[in-house]
């Protein structure tokens, strides 16, 4: 990387640790030396899994409250934070360690954080965003939501301890607000009301004939434990694969459906009839 790029990326480091001056090629070396043990599919037994968080946020106390928390976990490790759009982009085209969470702000001074969530679900299919924003509106929910955000916290109601916040996602939760919760159900029920009875109708035999010519068999039981709840190391522990095969399954089927988010693809395969209803 450039001198330019260098002093310009805003990623702020913890205290004490040896990023603490250099800029980006800094927090590379530094993160890839300090996540990557922890960030690896296999792990010797009785070594606890972390979860390597990159926060997108450019307002500097809150990257700061954010980073504290993260630090505090025995679950989580810090890879950084960006304080625009492009720093945010350029670290995931360029980082050799793997994003597990990117908690992301949608209000970002040369852009929208859409556009972070996007790519970084499309380059790292096992990365889980997190929205935390002061927009509350339906437009910017949903399209999160179709964007591959896992989670949706308003920041009036952000939550005092965010790393648990994350941990209980990591293990399958969905955080949202109440606020946003109510907006995304009655968003829900309106799309059902306008629906076809065809669509919602006999969603098990419609399945059976549309699942595979779709989806493989395989893609079709990974989609099932995802809308069941599972995480993706549930799914390879109860299907004896790695999770990496699980993420390869993930990304395909989500390329099929043409969508980016759990929560999108087991909507479009209950909408197209490959899955049951849900209840």
């Amino acid at each position: 990387m450039g001198d330019e790029l260098n002093s310009s990326f805003a990623i702020r480091e913890r205290a004490g640790h040896p990023m603490k001056t250099g800029g980006f090629a800094a927090l590379r070396a530094g993160a890839e030396a300090y996540a990557r043990p922890m960030n690896i599919e296999a792990l010797d037994a009785g070594t606890t899994r972390r979860w390597g968080v990159l926060v997108v946020e450019d307002d500097s106390r809150a990257r700061s409250f954010f980073e504290a928390s993260v630090q505090r976990s025995p679950s989580l490790f810090w890879l950084g934070s960006a304080g625009t759009v492009q720093e945010a982009l350029t670290w995931l085209a360029q980082t050799a360690t793997i994003p597990d969470v990117l908690l992301v702000d949608l209000g970002m001074p040369d852009g929208s954080g859409l556009d972070v969530i996007r790519d970084a679900v499309a380059r790292f299919p096992g990365c889980e965003p997190l929205v935390i924003s002061v927009f509350g509106d339906e437009e910017n929910v949903l399209s999160s939501i179709e964007a591959g955000a896992v989670g949706y916290i308003h920041k009036d109601a952000a939550p005092e301890d965010i790393a648990q916040t994350i941990v209980e996602m990591k293990a399958g939760a969905s955080p949202i607000s109440p606020m946003i919760a109510r907006r995304v159900l009655a968003k829900y029920r309106s799309l059902q009301l306008a629906g076809t009875p065809a669509t919602v109708a006999a969603p098990e035999a419609a399945a059976d004939n549309a699942a595979p010519s779709l989806l493989s068999a395989r893609e079709h039981e990974v989609l099932t434990l995802i809308a069941r709840g599972f995480s993706y190391a549930e799914i390879a522990r109860l299907k004896g694969l790695s999770v990496h095969t699980v993420q390869t399954h993930i990304k395909n089927l989500y390329g099929k459906l043409a969508v980016h988010s759990k929560s999108e693809a087991v909507f479009e395969a209950t909408r197209l009839g490959l899955l049951s209803h849900p209840g």
